[in-house]
């Protein structure tokens, strides 16, 4: 069975990927914050933005698509509404995958609880934003 994706969702999914990061680690929220934590400042933000950028896009696409994927997948298992199996298919994968891989490297890492927590909550609100876009725009047919 190939899932079935509406690549719409997918993509306004992987824009609001880019809006809420943009939001999160602005200077006036959690920027400064973030940008102690990982040692940068002013001259090092400034410089090679442009690759982290691109790479975000595409890895916030693969997140959108993989998770349109599963949650067609779980939509057709369960049954049920849509909207629902979408966000709780992504607070699952969310706490199973990029929670328990997040905190198992930052442990190895030994980075600062707070920076954890702080990564964590950025990508819960992404993964649940992205799975309210794609839960209210099913694909056809769902």
């Amino acid at each position: 069975m190939v899932p079935a994706i509406n690549y719409w969702a997918v993509l306004i999914a992987t824009a609001s990927s880019m809006v809420i990061g943009s939001i999160w680690y602005a200077r006036g929220v959690f920027g400064k914050y973030w940008m102690k934590a990982v040692g940068h400042d002013e001259e090092s933000m400034r410089q090679g933005a442009v690759f982290p950028i691109i790479i975000t896009v595409v890895v916030s696409f693969i997140t959108a698509w993989v998770l349109a994927g599963a949650t067609d997948i779980t939509f057709n298992f369960y049954g049920g509404s849509f909207f629902w199996n979408a966000v709780l298919t992504g607070v699952i994968l969310w706490a199973g995958f990029t929670a328990a891989r997040m905190v198992t490297h930052d442990a190895f890492d030994r980075r600062p609880s707070g920076l954890t927590i702080l990564n964590l909550a950025h990508e819960f609100v992404t993964i649940v934003v992205m799975a309210i876009i794609i839960g209210v725009w099913p694909p056809a047919g769902a």
